[in-house]
């Protein structure tokens, strides 16, 4: 079956369960995934993304070659919240190469700043800048100032985070 049609098939827990049997360890269907969650239309890319993060994380070899673009896209005006979230969770499983961890730290630190951003994506954000403070000390001020400005005005989930990163 085509992965696209699988990923318009449902939206669901067991398609995406589906998707990520059928994707397996097989690099040239874990590229397909990532092409459809990149350039596919509106739903296919939110859908896409779902078993995409799982098998990254799973499998972070199948991801390397691709990791620029999904860090780049992250940095595109309106993009959808499943495409942030998907991209940032798994992105805290997996050791991120050293030229692309400036660009992951700004856009992690732009999601936890954000009022608006989806809370999901900030506490993946902030789990990512933590494993990241462990090589770079000095980020640490910064994100306990904005962890304690937005502390306040965040959700149990985000709060629960930031004490344990705290």
């Amino acid at each position: 079956m085509e992965l696209s049609k699988m990923i318009m098939e449902a939206h669901s827990k067991t398609q995406t369960n589906n998707i990520i049997a059928y994707v397996g360890i097989h690099q040239q269907r874990f590229d397909e995934l990532v092409h459809l969650f990149l350039h596919g239309d509106y739903r296919i890319t939110q859908r896409a993304g779902w078993p995409m993060s799982y098998i990254a994380a799973e499998h972070p070899e199948l991801v390397q070659k691709h990791l620029a673009n999904i860090i780049g896209n992250l940095g595109q005006p309106n993009l959808h919240n499943a495409v942030k979230r998907n991209t940032v969770r798994f992105l805290q499983h997996i050791d991120i190469p050293e030229n692309l961890q400036g660009i992951v730290m700004d856009c992690c630190f732009r999601f936890i700043d954000d009022p608006k951003e989806a809370v999901a994506v900030k506490a993946f954000s902030l789990t990512i800048l933590h494993n990241l403070s462990k090589k770079y000390p000095e980020i640490v001020p910064e994100i306990k100032m904005i962890v304690a400005a937005r502390l306040p005005h965040e959700t149990a989930a985000f709060k629960s985070r930031a004490k344990k990163f705290l």
